[in-house]
């Protein structure tokens, strides 16, 4: 399925929850889990529902394949060159569990 696609968007899936370095302080900020090739899809709103919505947000489909012993949920973050996307949620693609489907929402930073 996800093999036809072009897989030619470079992303990083990010863990942003506090880790402890080797001498045991707690740093914040982003880990990079994995960085990998996906096929990114843009779900465009229609102008109908943009003008009946109070606020609109861009829905993002990214489908990549699965990377063992890696557990992607609404907790990482992708990061895809200068946009972040907060995960909405994660399903596998095929019965053999290869391909996973992200939909995720791009994150606007204010000011």
């Amino acid at each position: 399925m996800v093999a036809f696609m072009k897989t030619n968007t470079k992303i990083n899936i990010i863990s942003t929850a506090p880790t402890k370095d080797s001498e045991g302080f707690v740093t914040k900020g982003d880990t990079v889990l994995a960085s990998v090739r996906a096929y990114k899809e843009i779900k465009s709103a229609t102008e109908k529902s943009v003008n009946m919505s109070a606020f609109s947000t861009e829905t993002v489909s990214f489908k990549f394949r699965r990377i063992p012993k890696l557990q992607v949920g609404t907790t990482n973050i992708i990061v895809e060159s200068e946009n972040r996307y907060n995960i909405l949620s994660v399903d596998t693609l095929s019965s053999r569990g290869m391909y996973v489907s992200v939909v995720a929402e791009a994150v606007s930073s204010s000011g």
